[in-house]
Order: structure tokens, then C-alpha cells, then sequence
């Protein structure tokens, strides 16, 4: 653990508030996933469904999501004050993310392609079977969407941002961006929906004999877990390639451009951590100020955690 004690520089610690709450529900949900997961892909196989077969990727995709956020934060945690690190861990969440995205997008192209072939070629299903096991899964999802919305309500109860911005347990910003968690949350209602949508599809086969509903329903999970690992790529990738962050590049313009003794010859914001920003601000100005003068009119900019100003006088 880091102690905010000012005997050094700073620390990089970067990571999200409220980790060990969210780490210790997350690991539970993880686990109740992982097993209906496993339990739903392979009564898919066995069944011959692809509803099913879908559905338990789906659920692959957010017990990866949740479970790489929790080793993510691990090994966040663990590795958050060494040096080696020059900004800190913060992103490790951001790596696993995109991983498991890619991973379950090339998943997803699997189950679309054989879907595909089998509204064309019908085979078949054990459809009783399989919606016993649908049935199960929807109500793990409800379970875990329980679990999960209370570990969702401590993002916004302590926001201060007074004395220490890495402190390591997080007196973070009010609009915290916890990619993993809300990402997870969201994923569960999904869940639900396909879960729903599943059994509906099952049903409907055996007792209305509309087989290409199964097919169709892989389909359907297949373009809903391809879109969820296309966003998540595409927001991670962002992070890992230290875009910048308009939002906050913006306000630090705004300050500077107030006074007319100092202009920004080159800005750099980008994020470090779920709710950290780094930024190097480099201003050309005149002698009356200096760089801790820039560096007193841009603390209200509370986002950045780690800021360098390099000054110059005209």
C-alpha cells in the first residue's frame, strides 16, 4: 500500500476508486458466470442449439470482461508503485479488455457463420433440454445484475478532492469512468434479454415446430456480442493509445487562454487510469510568471492526476 506520506516526489498510483468492494462482488459474479457459462456452452453442443450455444458466449463475455477486470485490478494493485512503470498501472484493465474483446469478436464471427449454415441446413435440437438450461442461466443473470448493482452505488458516494488525487483508495472524480465495471453492469441486463430471448426461441421450436427460430437466435447473439467487443476494442484501444482527452484538453485551453501573459505551445491529455489524466502543458509567456503560476491556474482541472508544465519566457 502506498502511504501518502510527502517524504518523495509523487506516486502514480492511477487506479479506481473503490476497488476492494467492487473486487470482492465482482469475483463472486465471475464465478457464478463462469460455471453457467461452461454449463451453457456445452449443453449448446450437446443440444444442437445455437440459441443456447450464443447465449452462453454471451455470458463468456462479460464473466471475461469481469474477470479480467479483477485481475486486472490485482495486478494493478500489486504493481501500483513500481517505478518500472512510468505512469503507473491504471491501464492494465484497459489491456485485458481488449484482449478478452477480440477474442470473443473472432467467437462471435464462429457462431454467426454456423448459424448461418444451419438455417439453411436445420438440425436437430433438443429443445426441452436446452430450455431448462436457458432457464437456469436467465436466472443466474438476475442474480448476478443484484450483485452487481450494489457494488455499482459506491462509485458516487465519496468524491473529495482535497489533499491526495493517488491516494490508492480512490477519492476520486464524481464522473468516475470505470470501463470494466459499467461495462459489466450493463452486460448483465443484456444478459437477460438474450437469455429471455432464448427460451422464447426454444419454446416456440418445440411446440410450434419453428426450428430456424434457434439458428436465427444464434444470429442475433452472435451480432449482439460481436457489437459489444467492437465497442469495447475501440474504447480501449483509445486508452492504450493515449488519445486525447478532449473533454479535459479543452478546459486547460480555456484557463490558459483567459490571461493574455502566457500562450500553450503544446498540450498532451491522456488517461492513465479509470479516472486519472496526465497532461504535459508547454507555455511560452512572459518573465512576470512562471510555471507554478500555470501550474496554480490549472488546479481547478481536477481530472489530471499527474501534471507537467514546461514554461518558456518570450
Amino acid at each position: 500500500m502506498v502511504s501518502p506520506q510527502l517524504n518523495y516526489a509523487h506516486d502514480h498510483v492511477f487506479l479506481g476508486s473503490a476497488h476492494d468492494e467492487n473486487a470482492q462482488r465482482t469475483l463472486w459474479v465471475v464465478a457464478l458466470t463462469v460455471v453457467m457459462m461452461v454449463g451453457e456452452i456445452t449443453a449448446g453442443y450437446l443440444t444442437g442449439s445455437m440459441a443456447l450455444l450464443a447465449d452462453g458466449f454471451h455470458m463468456a463475455t462479460h464473466a471475461g470482461a469481469l474477470g479480467i477486470a479483477a485481475a486486472a485490478y490485482g495486478y494493478a494493485k500489486r504493481h501500483a508503485s513500481n517505478a518500472s512503470y512510468s505512469f503507473g498501472t491504471g491501464k492494465v484493465g484497459d489491456l485485458g479488455g481488449f484482449a478478452s474483446a477480440l477474442i470473443l469478436g473472432l467467437v462471435s464471427i464462429g457462431i454467426g457463420f454456423e448459424s448461418v449454415l444451419r438455417l439453411f441446413e436445420p438440425t436437430q435440437v433438443q429443445f426441452g433440454t436446452a430450455t431448462l438450461i436457458a432457464i437456469v442461466g436467465l436466472a443466474v443473470n438476475i442474480v448476478s445484475a443484484l450483485l452487481l448493482s450494489g457494488s455499482h452505488g459506491h462509485h458516487h458516494h465519496h468524491h473529495d478532492h482535497g489533499h491526495d488525487h493517488h491516494d490508492a483508495h480512490g477519492h476520486s472524480s464524481a464522473h468516475s469512468q470505470d470501463n470494466n465495471l459499467r461495462s459489466a453492469y450493463v452486460h448483465v441486463l443484456a444478459d437477460a434479454l438474450i437469455s429471455i430471448l432464448a427460451i422464447a426461441a426454444l419454446l416456440a421450436g418445440r411446440y410450434l415446430g419453428w426450428v430456424w427460430l434457434d439458428p436465427a437466435m444464434g444470429i442475433v447473439g452472435a451480432l449482439v456480442v460481436a457489437r459489444w467487443a467492437w465497442t469495447l476494442m475501440r474504447d480501449t484501444a483509445g486508452v492504450l493509445l493515449d488519445r486525447t482527452d478532449d473533454h479535459v484538453a479543452e478546459e486547460i485551453r480555456e484557463i490558459l487562454s483567459k490571461t493574455d501573459d502566457a500562450t500553450i505551445t503544446d498540450l498532451h491529455v491522456w488517461r492513465v487510469g479509470p479516472e486519472a489524466r496526465a497532461a504535459i502543458v508547454s507555455v511560452l509567456g512572459s518573465s512576470a510568471i512562471d510555471a507554478d503560476t500555470i501550474r496554480q491556474r490549472l488546479a481547478p482541472v481536477h481530472e489530471v492526476t499527474h501534471l507537467t508544465v514546461e514554461y518558456r519566457t518570450a
